[in-house]
């Protein structure tokens, strides 16, 4: 192939060369001049022959190294995929581990309404199971009547006080669990959703002895996804009780809302605990950063939060915190978010 590349040269020095013969002939004076001009053109062949192979050479080195960076690039999307597959699924594992957890806070806070009904029903069976004996016996009294009325006026009024109780907390269980699993889309109540999210948090809350302190106005309605902004709360809770108070002790958490103008909520969750470096700051967000793996911390849970602010209620999130000082996390978002692309 590269010797069609050079027809014409071939054809020029053939025919140079009989015009030399020729010039030897008839012009010997100037038949080596000729020559040397006829070498030196050879000579220029030769060299772009060699050139073009090494261009070939260096082509064909070009195209390996291009098919192996082709094959690199694949292997490192495919990798990737994979990759954000896992994470996607630990994500979801996490989300799921929460579920869990709403799920163990439902049976204790509801034991206590229930053990309470079922002491007073079984006191209540007992009483009538007295009046009986005294009546089938002949001997009941006025007093001895009086006395079951009241009995039976308080236990029932109790059971009923604390059927009602369970009755609230499953409602709001089940609304918080319905909420987080289907990420629906609804018109809702901001303050009640907050009561009921941290209501469902409290048997991680109440044995560390920590309080909390929301600040939410009433009436304040929005259009939006109540499971996400529960599971934003019910992490940010987490993630304090995990980091904030290493050495256990009892601490104060506050959650305020408040509106920046008619359209954007601003919703901020403060710990008074231990703080956080300006490093561990910078990195609060990104996936499976902790300091505190092995000890209850997955380094998902803010990365968590942080997409689900910007992703599902289309906001933004910033934290503040330094040594000593606490931490602040504080989201703003519209009251009714902007429909998905």
């Amino acid at each position: 192939m590269n010797f069609n590349l050079f027809a014409a040269e071939e054809q020029a020095i053939e025919k140079a060369r009989k015009l030399g013969e020729a010039l030897a002939v008839a012009a010997p004076d100037c038949a080596a001049d000729f020559e040397e001009l006829v070498e030196a053109f050879q000579r220029s062949t030769r060299e772009q022959r060699r050139l073009v192979r090494v261009s070939d050479r260096l082509q064909a080195q070009l195209g390996a190294a291009n098919q192996e960076l082709e094959r690199r690039r694949q292997e490192a999307e495919t990798a990737l995929a994979h990759l954000r597959e896992a994470q996607e699924a630990i994500i979801q594992a996490e989300k799921l581990a929460s579920l869990g957890a709403l799920v163990a806070g439902v049976a204790h806070e509801i034991n206590t309404p229930v053990g309470i009904a079922v002491s007073c029903a079984s006191h209540l069976a007992d009483a009538t199971r007295e009046l009986r004996r005294l009546s089938d016996d002949g001997t009941i009294s006025r007093g001895d009547f009086a006395r079951y009325l009241a009995t039976a006026g308080d236990t029932a009024t109790l059971i009923l006080t604390n059927c009602q109780r369970a009755a609230q907390l499953i409602t709001g269980f089940k609304q918080v669990a319905v909420d987080r699993a289907s990420a629906e889309r609804r018109r809702f109540n901001l303050s009640k959703t907050l009561q009921e999210t941290l209501a469902s948090l409290q048997p991680k809350l109440r044995p560390s002895g920590h309080t909390v302190t929301v600040l939410c106005p009433a009436d304040v309605e929005l259009d939006s996804f109540p499971g996400v902004l529960s599971q934003i709360l019910a992490n940010l809770v987490m993630n304090a009780l995990t980091h904030a108070f290493p050495d256990g002790r009892a601490g104060r958490l506050t959650l305020a809302v408040e509106l920046s103008d008619v359209n954007m909520v601003r919703l901020s969750f403060a710990d008074d605990g231990v703080g956080m470096s300006e490093d561990n700051r910078l990195r609060v967000f990104e996936p499976f950063f902790t300091t505190r793996r092995g000890h209850g911390g997955t380094g998902l849970g803010l990365h968590i939060v942080h997409n689900l602010v910007v992703g599902a209620l289309k906001g933004s999130i910033t934290v503040d915190s330094a040594i000593g000082t606490g931490t602040r996390f504080v989201l703003l978002f519209p009251r009714q978010t902007p429909e998905r692309d």
